[in-house]
């Protein structure tokens, strides 16, 4: 997953990230290792909070925006 990528290309920490979006830092921190895998609610709230397709978090496109 790209998120460790998106979350340095804002500058941002990952207290922030999860302050956020209402999480922990830990459970970023575990998304980021690929200790954790995010559910589908959450993997919507990264794509939201990014801007980007989840299809582009999972690393499965290397385009970014949404394909209409």
């Amino acid at each position: 997953m790209r998120l460790k990528y998106l979350r340095e290309q804002k500058k941002i920490s990952q207290l922030k990230l999860a302050m956020d979006l209402n999480m922990n830092q830990n459970s970023i921190s575990r998304y980021e290792t690929g200790a954790r895998e995010a559910d589908y609610a959450t993997l919507i709230q990264f794509a939201d909070y990014f801007n980007v397709s989840i299809d582009y978090l999972l690393e499965r496109t290397d385009r970014p925006e949404f394909l209409k």
